[in-house]
C-alpha cells in the first residue's frame, strides 16, 4: 500500500531528530568500552608549526564562521545562555564564591562544545553542503563513543577544578558563605587572605587550563577525523604540545583571552568568540597532524 508523503511540521522534524540523537546515543554507550584501544595502522605524524600557522588558523576560522554565521551565533547562543543560567542558580544557592571558577571554568570544557564546529569546518573542506543541522550529525559518527568518553575526562577535570576552588576559598575567606556579591569582591581585593585565594587560584586555574591544553588540543578533531583510541589521541595531543611548545602556548593565550573577552558582556560575547575559536581549532588541527 502506497504512503502519502506530507510536509512535517517542524514537532515532527524536531522529535525525528530527538530520536535519532537519543538512538546514537545509546549506540555509543555499548562500544565506549573500546574507545581507549587504537584502531589506526600507525600513529599520526606530528610535525611542527609557527606563530604564522596560528594567524592563518584563525583566518581560516573567521572564514568558516562567516559562511555560517547566523546559525552558528544562534547555535552557540546556548552557551552563554547556560552559563548565565548557572551563574544565577549559583547565586541563588548561595554559592557566590564559585561564580567566576564556574565561569573561568569554561576553558576545560570548551573543546568538548565545539565538537559541532569542527565537523562543520571538516564538512566546508571537503567541498560538501553545510547546513546548521550538520553540527549534530557528530552523534551519528563512528568516533561518538571517543568523543564521550574524551568529553567525560574534561568534565572530570572541571570538577575537580571546582572542588579546588571551594576547598581554596575555605581555607582563606570561608568556610561561611559570602553575604553578598560587594561583601565578596571586597573581601577579595582588600584583605591578604583574600589575595592569597586570587593569586593561588589563578595559578591554579592556570595549571589546570595547561592539562587541558597539552591533552585536547588536538584530540577532538584527531577522533572526528580519523579512526583512533582516545589514548593516540592524548598521546598525540601531547606530542603536538611537545613539538611545538612556543605556538601551542600561543594558541592556549589566545583562546583564554578570547574567552576572558567573550564573558566580559554578560556571556554573549562567547555567541561569536567560540565558533571562531572551534573553527579555528579544526583548521590547526589540520596543521600540526598529517
Amino acid at each position: 500500500m502506497a504512503t502519502q508523503n506530507h510536509i512535517r511540521n517542524p514537532l515532527e522534524w524536531g522529535w525525528d531528530h530527538i530520536k535519532q540523537t537519543g538512538q546514537a546515543f545509546e549506540s555509543a554507550a555499548h562500544t565506549m568500552e573500546g574507545t581507549w584501544e587504537d584502531r589506526a595502522a600507525g600513529p599520526p605524524t606530528v610535525r611542527k608549526i609557527t606563530a604564522t600557522d596560528i594567524r592563518d588558523a584563525l583566518s581560516a576560522g573567521w572564514r568558516d564562521f562567516g559562511a555560517a554565521r547566523t546559525d552558528v551565533v544562534f547555535l552557540c547562543l546556548l552557551y552563554p545562555l547556560a552559563g548565565l543560567v548557572i551563574s544565577r542558580m549559583a547565586f541563588d544557592y548561595g554559592m557566590i564564591a564559585l561564580v567566576f571558577p564556574l565561569i573561568a571554568g569554561f576553558a576545560l570544557i570548551a573543546p568538548l562544545f565545539g565538537v559541532g564546529l569542527y565537523e562543520i569546518s571538516r564538512r566546508r573542506e571537503q567541498g560538501l553542503e553545510v547546513r546548521w543541522t550538520d553540527a549534530f550529525a557528530v552523534v551519528r559518527s563512528p568516533a561518538i563513543g571517543s568523543i564521550m568518553v574524551m568529553g567525560l575526562l574534561l568534565l572530570a577535570i572541571f570538577c575537580v577544578w571546582l572542588f579546588a576552588a571551594n576547598f581554596l576559598y575555605t581555607v582563606t575567606l570561608g568556610p561561611d558563605a559570602p553575604v553578598s556579591t560587594v561583601a565578596f569582591a571586597r573581601d577579595a581585593l582588600t584583605t591578604p587572605e583574600g589575595w592569597t585565594m586570587t593569586v593561588v587560584g589563578i595559578g591554579v586555574g592556570f595549571l589546570f587550563a595547561l592539562a587541558v591544553l597539552v591533552i585536547g588540543v588536538v584530540s577532538f578533531p584527531l577522533l572526528l577525523d580519523r579512526n583512533v583510541g582516545v589514548g593516540t589521541a592524548i598521546a598525540t595531543s601531547v606530542r603536538a604540545v611537545r613539538a611545538n611548545p612556543g605556538p601551542m602556548l600561543l594558541w592556549g593565550l589566545i583562546v583564554a583571552a578570547g574567552l576572558v573577552v567573550g564573558t566580559i558582556p554578560l556571556l554573549v560575547g562567547l555567541a561569536i568568540i567560540l565558533p571562531v575559536l572551534g573553527h579555528a581549532t579544526w583548521h590547526l588541527y589540520r596543521k600540526v597532524v598529517v
